[in-house]
């Protein structure tokens, strides 16, 4: 069995491969992917069923969720965005529109709202997460910082947890450590997988 510094060098090494395969799409893509995934997501019923979902504004080489977070607002949902507090720590605000978000630290676009504090996100029936990859049982990678992992573990278990992806980012297995949280399914632009 692989130490956990094993482990974790395997993560950064499929980290970096999954990025640089995400930075060769083109911008034309990467625009239809995000339709792709709005339309898929808000296909979801248990999206479709809730008042308030959390999601992720996408940035870099994440799946973009502007279109997705626009049309979660025009269907009627309270949707919350992050903010990243310096200890790394997620707080929430709620999303009115583009035009609230302002660029923040890491290259990141939050919003400039109010704050609703870092357990705001409880109150989510579904929370849509940034992801590197998940395997095969739901074991999500992210980006490295830990901060989704801290609010996966926050989450009481009647929130739906859903992983963002690129096509092809549902993977076998994923070197994992004990820290690594699970998703309960995983959205791409071609369709939603569930995890037991």
């Amino acid at each position: 069995m692989p130490s956990a510094e094993t482990r974790a060098a395997q993560k950064e090494r499929t980290r970096t491969e999954l990025t640089e395969r995400r930075r060769s799409y083109a911008q034309a893509q990467l625009e239809a992917f995000a339709e792709q995934l709005a339309t898929v997501v808000l296909d979801v019923p248990e999206v479709q069923d809730a008042d308030t979902v959390g999601c992720y504004v996408g940035v870099d080489e994440e799946p973009g969720t502007l279109a997705l977070l626009d049309a979660l607002k025009e269907a009627g949902k309270t949707v919350l965005v992050p903010i990243t507090n310096p200890d790394m720590t997620l707080d929430w605000a709620e999303y009115t529109g583009p035009d609230d978000l302002a660029e923040a630290r890491f290259g990141l676009l939050e919003p400039v709202t109010s704050r609703l504090g870092t357990a705001a996100i409880k109150a989510a029936n579904v929370v849509l997460l940034p992801a590197t990859a998940v395997d095969a049982t739901g074991v999500r990678l992210g980006r490295g910082g830990g901060c989704y992992d801290r609010v996966l573990a926050m989450l009481p278990d009647s929130v739906v947890t859903c992983a963002l992806l690129y096509p092809d980012e549902v993977l076998d297995e994923l070197p994992t450590e004990p820290h690594d949280k699970k998703v309960q399914l995983a959205a791409t632009p071609a369709g939603v997988v569930r995890f037991d």
